[in-house]
This record gives C-alpha cells, structure tokens and sequence, in this order.
C-alpha cells in the first residue's frame, strides 16, 4: 500500500484492513465475554482467550503495521492527553489524523485491561489458582472497568465526531476519514497543521 497522499483527494486513508479487522474482533470478543459470563462458560472462556490473543497481536501490529498503527506514536501522543481534553472542553479537537492523545490514553488502557481481565480469567480454570479469591476479584473488577472503559471510548467517539462533523465509527470500517483541511498535504504519522484555533 502507497504511503503517497494525494491531497486533492477528499478524504485521507488511515486505517489499514488488518487493524480494523483487530479491532472489531476485539470488540465483539469482549461483547460476547460478557454476554455468556456464568451463563455459558465455555464460550465465555473461548472469548477470552480470542481477545487476549487479540491484543497480542494488536501489540505485534503496532511494530509492523501502517503508520497509523505504531505504537511508537504513543510517546508523542500520550503526555499531552491532558492538554488534549482541556482543549476539548474549549471546543477544540485539533488536526489528528490517526489517534488523537485521549485515544491513545484508551488504547492502552484497553489493552492492558483487555489482558488483565482475559489472563485472570484464565488463572481461575488453572489447579494452581483455581478459587483464589484475589484472582477472583482481579477478574471481576478488572472485567467491570474494561466495561466502563468501553463506555467512555463509545461516548468520546460520538462527542468527536459532533464536534468535527464526521463519522468516526464509518471511519473504522472503511479506513478513510475525511480530510479536515482540503488541498493541504499529508504525511503519514503526521497531523495536518490547523488554523489557530483548530
């Protein structure tokens, strides 16, 4: 695929067809996790153990991938999270292209609850760990965050995408968003400068 951006072009290609397919997967194993907790335990167990080996190469992904993917775009992106928000309450969602700081803020978080949640789980069916009760309760507060997490991430995307006047969620199935400065070029991993204000 041509990392090339063809800046008179109306919308910016951004997502790669394996990431989105990761994520989506991810999404629907997380769903299911917790749909069939207690109810059916062997499809809950199967759902875990798809999501953690989801994240495992979500994590692979983000060395190997498109430059959207990187992880190494997290050390940039992470320490201004909270400026990031602050600007946000202001009514300013700036030029990101791929994740914005609070995205990469629930990136991480997800993961790593994604893992605590689904290798808890799996500590729990071992003879070693079976009917520990901190393994337990790690299991069943880290699943519950993972939740709220995903609350919040569901919110976040719809307040975005009010704010800058496109759908993010269209934007992870097809891969392209929309550009927000028409004519100005893109390099890949960067954020189109924006106006003052932006």
């Amino acid at each position: 695929m041509s990392t090339e951006d063809d800046h008179s072009a109306p919308h910016i290609y951004v997502w790669d067809l394996p990431l989105r397919i990761m994520h989506w997967s991810l999404a629907a194993s997380i769903v299911v996790a917790w749909l069939s907790a207690v109810v059916l335990d062997s499809l809950h167990r199967q759902a875990g153990y798809i999501a953690i080996a989801l994240v495992a190469l979500r994590i692979v992904w983000g060395f190997v991938g498109s430059d959207s993917s990187r992880l190494s775009r997290l050390k940039f992106l992470l320490p201004n999270a909270i400026r990031f928000l602050c600007r946000l309450m202001r009514g300013r969602t700036g030029g990101y292209v791929g994740l914005n700081p609070a995205g990469a803020v629930m990136l991480v978080a997800s993961l790593s609850l994604t893992l605590i949640s689904g290798i808890s789980g799996w500590m729990q069916v071992t003879v070693r760990f079976f009917g520990v009760a901190w393994v337990q309760v790690l299991h069943t507060w880290s699943s519950y965050a993972l939740l709220v997490l995903a609350g919040v991430h569901i919110l976040g995307v719809v307040v975005v995408s009010v704010m800058q006047r496109q759908n993010l969620v269209v934007a992870m199935f097809t891969g392209k968003k929309r550009r927000k400065f028409p004519g100005r070029a893109y390099r890949p991993g960067k954020a189109p400068h924006s106006p003052k204000g932006a």
